[in-house]
């Protein structure tokens, strides 16, 4: 008699660890590549702000569970957004995360191009008077590659593939200390203890690493166990914390102030572990970007007239053009860090800290408590804060560099 109720109790646990390993996958992408120029940006103090990001973060996402249980039929952010402040709370919450979707994408097109300019320097086309140097090389034959998975409307290949990238991110972090610690490539740089200056664009490169509440709603409500989501919400932060901070760590000591948006980009090339290491960051995204621009794509399908939804052309083209969008911004704006900090400030700011607080201020408000309206007034107020400051960095850096 006791055989079923053990099966289901370990079906729950299984399926509870499912959802821990995609919250990991989500949480732990390409942001913890850097995390040591944010440590270099922002100085060793900087680190207390990637904590306090992971604790406030970690706090707005109960906030989201809060939200979906205040009324049945919630399950995505963008239905969280409308039960705050109806179909226009709806639409804003859907362009915002799209355009971070977006953002990534363009992200993705730029760590590529400068991973593989990196391994191949030298490379270049010159064909019916254009010059291609490596950086724009890699960058369009990165869009010819993953253009054709973009076409897919059954993903499940690749989502299985990108799942993954927890260990992608393991193995490339495992290539930093192995060159740190057994090859004994680094500089034991003290580093700089605050470094006010550039202080803005860590916050926008540290925010960056904890977008990943457009998810955590599909996470709550896939649970069988949804009384666990706390508990399977701070495992996955404390990991990726930890992670972020080694990784800054390890990165800044060895780099020291010649450190570059991308770890992977300083480590010696004769190595071993920088090629395998290179090579996984270089693979990762290849499945992930069609999963990415995917949403993005569908959202924009549906203004499709209905009597043209059958062809599949009209979604093909609206996806190649997208892509194609994806590397003409990436040409444009070819500044890694620069881009993540601003995606960070702008974007993920209010994904993970304002918008949460402001949909729980407008559908609980009249069962929060004195305590919880202080604590999201305050992070709302922080959100906007780093935000502001975050943004105009980046971007007057961005313009900087264009210009120089």
């Amino acid at each position: 008699m006791m055989e079923g109720p053990i099966l289901i109790a370990h079906g729950a646990q299984a399926r509870s660890t499912k959802q821990q390993e995609y919250g990991m996958n989500v949480l732990c992408g390409v942001g913890i590549l850097s995390t040591p120029y944010a440590a270099k940006e922002g100085g060793w103090f900087g680190l207390l702000i990637l904590v306090a990001f992971g604790v406030l973060s970690f706090y707005t996402g109960i906030l989201l569970r809060r939200c979906l249980d205040s009324e049945p039929g919630l399950e995505t952010y963008p239905d969280i957004g409308q039960a705050a402040f109806g179909t226009a709370g709806r639409i804003a919450v859907s362009v915002i995360l799209y355009a971070e979707l977006y953002a990534c994408c363009i992200e993705y097109i730029i760590l590529e191009s400068d991973n593989l300019s990196s391994l191949f320097p030298n490379a270049h086309l010159s064909f019916g008077g254009f010059y291609l140097n490596s950086h724009h090389l890699f960058a369009l034959m990165t869009t010819l590659a993953v253009l054709p998975t973009c076409w897919l409307r059954d993903l499940t290949v690749l989502s299985y593939i990108s799942a993954g990238g927890v260990i992608a991110s393991i193995l490339v972090v495992l290539c930093l200390f192995w060159v740190g610690l057994v090859d004994q490539v680094n500089i034991h740089s003290k580093g700089t203890p605050l470094n006010l200056a550039t202080l803005p664009v860590a916050i926008g490169l540290y925010g960056y690493c904890y977008s990943g509440h457009a998810v955590f709603p599909n996470i709550y409500t896939s649970m069988a166990q949804p009384n666990q989501f706390p508990k399977v919400l701070i495992t996955c932060f404390l990991i990726c914390t930890a992670m972020y901070a080694g990784v800054a760590y390890m990165g800044y000591t060895m780099f020291g102030e010649s450190t570059l948006s991308q770890f992977t980009l300083n480590m010696p090339q004769d190595l071993v572990a920088t090629k395998i290491a290179v090579w996984t960051t270089v693979v990762n995204p290849f499945t992930k970007y069609a999963l990415t621009i995917s949403p993005v794509a569908m959202s924009l399908e549906e203004l499709i007239p209905s009597n043209h939804l059958k062809s599949h052309i009209y979604a093909i083209c609206i996806r190649t053009a997208l892509v194609i969008s994806t590397l003409l911004v990436g040409l444009a704006i070819p500044f890694f860090g620069l881009v993540m900090s601003l995606i960070g400030s702008l974007l993920t700011m209010l994904v993970t800290l304002i918008l949460p607080c402001l949909c729980f201020l407008s559908i609980l408000r009249g069962k929060a408590t004195r305590l919880q309206v202080a604590l999201c007034v305050i992070i709302i107020v922080a959100g906007v804060v780093s935000s502001a400051i975050g943004s105009y960095s980046a971007i007057l850096k961005i313009v900087e560099s264009l210009s120089s």
